[in-house]
């Protein structure tokens, strides 16, 4: 394996310069630099970033925290992120917390100790302590939805209300007045502030309605219409916590034997790839999550490189209509032919 010793023996100059053109600590004239840049190359010789980053005290590579991998919420996140960071001359180091205490300060940690100057913590549920460690070390953030900002540390707040609002007044205006929420789970700071906005939405319209907690996931939007249908009133629209809820809605109230949207129209929240191509393609409140990667990175540069204290940005949702949402049959109760699938439901 060659090392920083043969690259100069080669080039016949020091280690020193050898290292000065490798961390970019010293000008080294253009006719050496790319000379050693060349014996790099023909020995193969890797430096050990680890140690760079330790000897510059900071890294090229910019913090990403997520939630959930797995959920379609966060690709294109990531990806805006990456892209924007990779123009920008950076890598991303990603992390998830899976909504784990111990996994969030483990990423956090993590953050710190590879010497990265500024992290996007994309996900709500941040202990307060944890969220603090990063400007102590003097690494400028942005986090979502936290309300909190500093010199080095911004937040980016999306605009529920507007979404939600939308979507109501959408179907109000469609006739319908017996709504069901299916939320997430309350202990995430997102989902409750969903919630409030929903419901704010739901009480402005004078709207009957009935909420049921689900856990973001097909499975919870599937067993929360399974309760909705034992309900002495049918809704005859649902609106969901996010899209996995309401894919799972969806599949729970057509295995009921009911239709959507003739019987149940079902909204749902993010806008991820699997919305278009559910049968029927889902009616959502779209999160701009290539916007979000995007405005995340770009707050982090200008909080490291043109020194901006950090601030609040707000972010805009809006209402997307497919085919999942129609005209309520009824203004008021269940229609005979909703009654009857659902009798038949109960009675199976």
């Amino acid at each position: 394996m060659a090392r920083m010793k043969d690259v100069a023996e080669r080039c016949g100059v020091s280690e020193s310069t050898v290292s000065h053109v490798i961390n970019g600590t010293r000008f080294v004239s253009p006719e050496v630099r790319e000379n050693i840049l060349r014996a790099m190359r023909e020995l193969n010789y890797h430096g050990n970033a680890h140690a760079r980053r330790l000897a510059r005290g900071s890294s090229d590579f910019l913090g990403l925290i997520i939630s959930d991998i797995e959920n379609p919420f966060f690709p294109g996140l990531i990806k805006a992120f990456e892209t924007a960071a990779l123009a920008a001359g950076h890598h991303v180091l990603l992390s998830t917390t899976n909504y784990d205490p111990e996994r969030t300060a483990t990423s956090f940690r993590m953050m710190i100790e590879n010497k990265t100057p500024a992290v996007a913590v994309m996900t709500s549920r941040v202990d307060p302590a944890m969220a603090s460690l990063l400007e102590e070390n003097r690494i400028a953030s942005v986090f979502l939805d936290s309300g909190t900002t500093s010199l080095i540390r911004s937040n980016v707040r999306l605009n529920y209300a507007r979404g939600a609002n939308e979507a109501v007044n959408y179907l109000t205006n469609l006739g319908h007045r017996n709504f069901a929420f299916i939320s997430g789970p309350q202990t995430r700071p997102s989902h409750a502030a969903w919630r409030d906005a929903v419901l704010a939405a739901l009480q402005n319209a004078d709207a009957n309605f009935q909420i049921v907690e689900g856990t973001n996931s097909v499975e919870g939007g599937d067993l929360a219409v399974q309760q909705l249908l034992t309900a002495p009133r049918l809704p005859t629209a649902i609106l969901c916590s996010n899209d996995l809820t309401a894919l799972g809605a969806l599949r729970g109230v057509l295995h009921a034997g009911l239709r959507v949207p003739e019987d149940i129209s079902i909204i749902g929240a993010d806008d991820i790839p699997f919305a278009e191509l559910a049968y029927p393609a889902l009616s959502t409140v779209r999160i701009p999550r290539e916007k979000l990667g995007q405005l995340a990175l770009d707050t982090l540069l200008r909080m490291m490189r043109n020194k901006e204290p950090g601030a609040e940005f707000i972010l805009d949702t809006e209402l997307v209509i497919r085919n999942s949402t129609g005209r309520a049959q009824s203004s008021g109760d269940e229609t005979s032919s909703s009654r009857s699938r659902k009798k038949r439901v109960l009675q199976a």
